[in-house]
């Protein structure tokens, strides 16, 4: 097959990884020696390794996946919390107080600052072979402070998020604000946002608030996600099910009722592992989980407190090695899990008529994501059909 000069190829593919069981083994759609054919960036087929096109990239025999869709970010802030992660690493325990820190320091910063410390993030995490993520407001904690966080991350992502009800802030109570959130506050966020989102957990919201929160984002007509068990048991996840919502996340403590309940639902359990390490939580058991039918997702969690990465590497091997998932399972969670998480169905897999969202790993199969942790091992990142990162190798060409 001979493509024209306005189409893409990656050719000379190893291992490709689809998510489409359609197009190859197994659930990831597995196929070897292949080639992605890509035009208006979008997928338009799947070949045999062996195409030529005026613009080709020669994957030299390495694997290819679908770009990582991180579905849980707080991405626009400002200030450093190093200090206090080292506390923790000291023995203090996290408890989500220190987000007042970071609502300070943000509400200090201009918007340009903000812009150009958000977009340093979103370069690295391009780096690191993240194609698509969600960004969530809560650092402003006012009206305009919100906002204003929404306005800039839509300048980096479509699937954005208002999280206004992130923490009560100093001087009023948590009724109080919440009338705040589900009225002038939302009135002002809801035409930059997607998702409504809040902070379900003992110190924060509890149930009646946080139900509160969703259906008035609801009335809005923005997406319910939700913050949930991840300090203790609770009822995070019973709300998201009721609400129909497009992700619980966290999920660290799970009773078995809701595992029943979200392998029951269009609710994605959405797990955030880099959170766990950073602040000493134990790991959420993902195999009860997946046994039991349910959807799940991986996702940095990237923000200035409890996970401040960019690597959905380092989230998927500690989500095999410490969450009982296969390194299979952990991959398509990070990728067509994350899809699922923000109700997208263009992304997250690579199979025609999808997003040209892709990953050239310098590595023969993606098991090294957990086999070798640490190593940065994206070779090239492509968004829409265009490469927007790329580390050289010895073995590269394009």
């Amino acid at each position: 097959m001979t493509t024209s000069d306005e189409t893409l190829v990656i050719d000379n593919i190893g291992l490709l990884v689809t998510n489409d069981a359609e197009l190859g083994n197994g659930p990831l759609g597995k196929t070897y020696d292949a080639a992605v054919v890509v035009a208006d960036g979008r997928v338009v087929a799947i070949e045999k390794a062996g195409v030529s096109a005026d613009r080709q990239i020669d994957a030299a025999g390495r694997c290819v996946i679908p770009g990582f869709v991180d579905s849980h970010t707080h991405m626009v802030f400002a200030g450093d919390r190093s200090e206090e992660f080292a506390a923790r690493m000291a023995g203090e325990p996290y408890t989500g107080g220190g987000i007042a820190v970071t609502t300070s320091a943000t509400n200090e910063a201009s918007d340009e600052e903000l812009r150009i410390a958000t977009a340093g993030r979103v370069a690295e995490a391009r780096a690191a072979g993240i194609t698509h993520l969600e960004i969530k407001s809560g650092y402003g904690l006012t009206v305009d402070g919100e906002t204003r966080l929404l306005r800039i991350a839509n300048e980096f992502t479509e699937d954005t998020t208002f999280l206004g009800a992130h923490v009560v802030p100093p001087g009023t109570s948590a009724d109080r604000y919440v009338d705040l959130v589900t009225g002038e506050m939302l009135d002002s966020a809801k035409p930059h946002a997607r998702f409504v989102d809040v902070f379900c957990e003992e110190g924060a919201f509890d149930a009646d608030q946080s139900m509160r929160v969703l259906e008035a984002g609801l009335a809005a007509g923005l997406i319910p996600k939700i913050h949930a068990n991840q300090l203790g048991p609770g009822s995070g996840v019973q709300i998201a099910v009721a609400v129909d919502a497009a992700s619980a996340d966290h999920c660290t403590y799970l009773v078995d009722a809701d595992i029943d309940a979200l392998a029951g639902s269009n609710t994605v359990a959405t797990f955030l592992p880099a959170s766990d390490f950073s602040t000493r939580q134990p790991y959420p058991d993902a195999r009860r989980l997946l046994d039991a039918g349910a959807t799940a997702a991986i996702a940095t969690n990237c923000n200035p407190g409890s996970s401040y990465t960019t690597s959905m590497s380092f989230c998927i091997a500690l989500a095999v090695r410490d969450m009982h998932m296969t390194v299979d399972e952990a991959l398509w969670a990070a990728t067509a899990g994350g899809a699922a998480a923000l109700r997208r169905m263009d992304i997250g897999r690579l199979a025609p008529g999808m997003c040209a969202d892709i990953v050239v790993l310098d590595a023969p199969a993606h098991s090294h994501l957990a086999y070798r942790p640490g190593v940065p091992l994206v070779a090239a990142t492509l968004q829409r059909g265009v490469v927007v990162a790329e580390r050289k190798t010895d073995r590269a060409s394009s």
